[in-house]
């Protein structure tokens, strides 16, 4: 008879897969996960022990080993993409998701994913459609635009404009204008993906109008004469360039047409608000740009897409590429697109827009909110601070604010617990305080900021 090595002898009391499934711990888990998830779980877990098994140690008990199980599932099937609380003081703070939605945005996105949709379906004419419709129509009436196109990023915007419009021919554009930004998007890369060729005029802080005239005169004449807005970075001191409606009278009088990338863009005019101005929407197309390209989840406060506005022709060129379907915006975009126009065709994108909503926030409410947090919380500072709008926006320009300050000795972390929180909570630290800035908390979400705060001083 085969006699068990002593050291092992031990592991005899390790309880059975079919035990730990079969208690009430085991039928609770599951309901909650499913059976096969929990049995990998439950084998994983005996594993373990198995594995780092020392005589010196005691065997875990039946209830220590269904709780490390369960615990394991809520690590296995915990999202990694979920909702936070910004406290930051960033309004569209790319890591966080951008732009937050409005409510009449979300519930058109719900009503949309709960069923079936009119997205490709003519209901007047009772047959097939197209869902490039969607959203055209109100960025005709909203900004005057001849057409429209939406696309899932404003980088698939920029890419289709020159695919189709300037594959293996010249693209012009200002060397200060070749930018990267967030997520390693670069201008030239996206040149070169395009089929195009680069063609930079100009020096890095000057370009004259006579740049352009040198390249447009060159040979063979340029698909497409591009301005790029700068998105996160600004240059002072010894520039120039000229204006964006001179480029497209010299580039139409080569019949060369202009693309505007503007990145972020805005429907409103931020200088209103007491920043710097961004350069709007309505401005690149009253200039005479051919295309105008920018993104629907910044300044505009919308989800994630990329808005082409321009002459028809051209956007009825884009519309029938191949490319346009790979890039193409889903439903919930559409919808949720379509309710955030709405609210700039009704006049009450500030009112119902979060990120306007907290651009526009006036410094007595604000600090208001930091004052009530300290009274909950009963400790901090009330400072006064700076926002940021974010997203590639505004470089350099910020709002004023009123932080909460807290003191503690390890900022660092108690970041880190913040962030252990459910939801977790997004703050900074400066100047080795942990910094909280309302302007950018969702007034739904302030009693779990509060509750989330406590938890974390608590565990200190």
């Amino acid at each position: 008879m085969e006699t068990l090595n002593p050291d092992m002898s031990g592991l005899r009391s390790l309880p059975s897969v079919e035990s730990l499934l079969t208690s009430e711990a085991g039928r609770s888990n599951t309901a909650l996960y499913g059976r096969q998830l929990v049995l990998e779980a439950t084998r994983h877990v005996l594993d373990e022990v198995r594995n780092n098994y020392n005589s010196d140690q005691p065997i875990p008990d039946q209830n220590t080993l269904l709780a490390q199980i369960h615990n394991l599932l809520e690590v296995w099937t915990l999202p990694t993409l979920r909702p936070v609380i910004n406290a930051s003081g960033v309004i569209i703070h790319t890591n966080l998701g951008r732009a937050p939605l409005s409510q009449a945005a979300i519930h058109s996105m719900q009503q949309v994913a709960a069923g079936y949709s009119s997205l490709e379906y003519d209901l007047e004419a009772g047959a097939r459609g197209s869902r490039l419709v969607h959203a055209e129509a109100l960025l005709q009436r909203l900004i005057g635009a001849e057409a429209a196109l939406v696309v899932n990023n404003n980088a698939a915007a920029v890419l289709l404009a020159l695919t189709v419009l300037a594959r293996d021919s010249r693209v012009v554009i200002s060397r200060s204008e070749l930018v990267e930004i967030g997520g390693g998007f670069r201008v030239p890369e996206v040149m070169q993906q395009s089929g195009a060729l680069l063609h930079e005029i100009g020096t890095t802080n000057r370009v004259h109008l006579a740049d352009y005239r040198r390249a447009l005169e060159a040979e063979p004449v340029p698909g497409v004469v591009m301005r790029a807005h700068r998105s996160n970075f600004k240059i002072i001191g010894f520039t120039s360039e000229p204006e964006l409606s001179e480029i497209v009278a010299l580039s139409h009088s080569y019949g060369v047409p202009v693309v505007d990338d503007l990145g972020s863009g805005s429907l409103l005019d931020t200088s209103v608000f007491g920043l710097g101005h961004e350069p709007m929407v309505q401005e690149s197309l009253e200039a005479g740009a051919d295309l105008v390209c920018f993104s629907g989840d910044k300044l505009l406060g919308g989800p994630q897409a990329g808005i082409i506005l321009g002459r028809h022709e051209l956007i009825a060129r884009l519309k029938n590429h191949p490319l346009a379907r790979a890039i193409r915006a889903d439903k919930l975009c559409l919808a949720g697109l379509t309710s955030t126009l709405l609210h700039y065709l009704k006049g009450e994108a500030v009112e119902h827009v979060p990120v306007w909503r907290m651009i526009a926030a006036t410094p007595q409410a604000l600090a208001e909110t930091a004052r009530r947090w300290r009274e909950v919380l009963q400790r901090g500072e009330i400072i006064p601070g700076e926002s940021t709008v974010g997203g590639g926006s505004l470089p350099g320009e910020t709002l004023p604010t009123t932080l909460l300050a807290l003191e503690l000795p390890n900022p660092t972390r108690f970041l880190e617990r913040l962030r252990r929180q459910n939801p977790p909570v997004i703050a900074r630290v400066e100047a080795d305080r942990v910094l909280l800035d309302p302007r950018t908390v969702l007034p739904e979400q302030e009693i779990q900021l509060l509750a989330a705060l406590q938890s974390a001083l608590a565990e200190r």
